[in-house]
């Protein structure tokens, strides 16, 4: 008996430390974490340019730039930083000096001001520029754009160009949205991806070097992750988010901002921005709340809640509170364009539009969005299951050609 009782406790403890130790590390290992694995050596003898921000760090949260500066068989001299700074403290769209990195003594270059795309004499003397950014999983989010020109750049200065890869923190499997044509290119949309692309940055370096999306093409190198599958979430990796711009303080504002991106980007429409819930409300004046929220649930969203908005700071504000199930994980382009059709409907046409425009109010929500279908007729006529529709042959060839780059299953 004693045996008996002796042997149940030692199975009862080794599953409570196999379990314990399953949960307290994690289960994905960075590009960073890898590339420290080698000790570094894909960088040995050479100096290196990095281009980084506050999500550069490790699995145990050590800054990239720390890290290398302080190896010892890598020499570190310059730093390249995107939207939102070195820190990630600058708000969207506010241009960024180039400063001194206090933890480094380097000098940071922004790359986001009159300068996107580092010229020769940013990258004077650099043997290997390496990029270590947190993406979030949408065509919009600029920072996969200062990667496709620090490529080129790269490509033009015969300099080697290495990714240290990431996950996509809402998953590689999902793809929605709407395409972008050529003649919406810009800094929000450099690469003919889908909205909600489903890549690693990795592998959008990859796809774009390989389909001929740069000026020329780079001598590329990625350093994958380990362990990263492409249904995990973020939580399922064992990673801790880092912020990575103001907007996106939590891994799962990525979802919000897949919902409420391009409504916010139509003028007069509001999304929470800039307050402790970005993208979790949709707002406009002169709405009732209750009114559209009883029209949204008539429409039966799936995986979406909604509630009545109010705002003390703007009693005009009507709209909704925006709450993703847990456990969700399908469109949100299309939910948002939904919410966004039933707010114009409410709202005052004359206020409210959208004509495309290459210049003024609207050239900013096209560029985001990619294309004009959303403006060829009055938003009381738009209807989004023939949007949605129109989607899909673009979104069929997308998959077929991304999945010929895909670096994880």
């Amino acid at each position: 008996m004693k045996l008996i009782f002796i042997t149940i406790f030692c199975f009862l403890f080794i599953l409570r430390f196999d379990l314990y130790s399953s949960s307290t590390h994690n289960k994905v290992s960075l590009g960073i974490d890898e590339l420290e694995r080698m000790a570094f050596s894909p960088l040995k003898g050479k100096r290196v340019g990095l281009i980084t921000n506050q999500t550069g760090v490790n699995s145990k949260g050590n800054k990239t730039r720390s890290v290398l500066f302080n190896a010892k068989n890598v020499n570190l001299v310059s730093l390249y930083t995107p939207e939102h700074g070195l820190d990630g403290n600058e708000l969207a769209g506010k241009w960024v000096s180039s400063r001194i990195d206090p933890l480094t003594g380097l000098k940071a270059f922004s790359l986001y001001g009159k300068t996107r795309k580092p010229d020769a004499n940013m990258l004077k003397g650099i043997d290997t520029l390496v990029f270590d950014i947190q993406d979030v999983g949408v065509r919009c989010y600029t920072y996969i754009s200062t990667m496709g020109l620090c490529m080129e750049a790269a490509a033009e200065n015969d300099i080697e160009f290495i990714v240290l890869d990431r996950p996509n923190p809402v998953d590689g499997i999902n793809i929605e949205g709407p395409p972008i044509t050529k003649d919406w290119y810009s800094f929000v949309g450099m690469f003919p991806v889908a909205f909600r692309h489903g890549l690693t940055v990795g592998e959008i370096a990859k796809m774009a070097s390989a389909e001929g999306w740069l000026s020329r093409k780079p001598k590329l190198r990625i350093i994958k992750m380990k362990g990263w599958k492409r249904s995990m979430s973020w939580d399922d990796t064992g990673l801790n988010w880092v912020q990575t711009s103001p907007n996106i303080p939590r891994a799962d504002s990525c979802f919000y901002y897949l919902l409420s991106c391009i409504p916010q980007h139509v003028t007069g429409v509001y999304a929470g921005t800039g307050t402790n819930k970005p993208f979790q409300n949709i707002s406009t004046n002169g709405i009732s709340s209750s009114s559209l929220v009883d029209a949204l649930n008539l429409n039966e969203i799936k995986g979406v809640k909604y509630k009545p908005y109010s705002d003390a700071k703007h009693p005009r504000r009507g709209g909704v509170n925006l709450e993703i199930n847990e456990d969700y994980n399908g469109p949100l382009v299309a939910s948002g364009l939904t919410i966004l059709k039933h707010i114009l409907e409410q709202a005052d046409e004359k206020k409210i539009e959208l004509i495309p425009s290459k210049k003024g109010a609207n050239s900013l929500l096209y560029k985001v969005y990619g294309t004009e279908d959303i403006g060829k007729k009055s938003f009381r006529d738009l209807s989004i299951n023939n949007i949605t529709k129109s989607w899909k042959p673009f979104l069929k060839k997308y998959n077929n050609l991304r999945s010929k780059h895909l670096l994880y299953r």
